[in-house]
């Protein structure tokens, strides 16, 4: 798991309850070996990752619909350059999801939830987004940075 670039639990009053959130929720490739520190285990891609048996892949629950529109994300196509541009329309998909948003939000109180996908580039992928966007909600007086507005 990479450290998001978007948080910094360091970075405000109060942050060992940010920090704890921001623990709570972790990413993780689908690729990578289950470990019992991951808690809840979810994938949120809309395709099955490529060449991963059901077998092979530790989950307890798969959320397809939480994971970009295809058309968003084939116009994304994992291109840093679009970065900004695919988390802001996103984050406006995501807005029309709250159920899936409330089921996560359920779980991460629960305990540890690691958040799953198959991207290559774990800094630019939709996972992490919606690690923040969790994140964000658990704590709404909070920007991306971390700090109070």
């Amino acid at each position: 798991m990479h450290a998001s670039p978007l948080i910094d639990p360091a970075a405000s009053p109060g942050s060992g309850d940010l920090g704890r959130a921001h623990r709570a929720v972790a990413v993780k490739r689908a690729r990578e070996s289950a470990s019992v520190g991951d808690g809840m285990r979810v994938l949120v891609d809309r395709l099955w990752p490529r060449g991963l048996a059901k077998q092979q892949l530790v989950m307890d629950l798969w959320l397809k619909d939480v994971a970009p529109s295809s058309t968003l994300r084939r116009w994304y196509g994992h291109d840093p350059s679009r970065w900004e541009a695919f988390a802001r329309k996103y984050r406006v998909e995501l807005a029309q999801r709250d159920d899936l948003l409330q089921l996560l939000d359920d779980l991460r109180r629960r305990g540890k939830s690691t958040l799953l996908c198959d991207a290559r580039d774990s800094l630019h992928s939709h996972a992490i987004m919606l690690r923040e966007l969790l994140i964000e909600r658990c704590f709404p007086r909070h920007n991306a940075k971390g700090v109070e507005p």
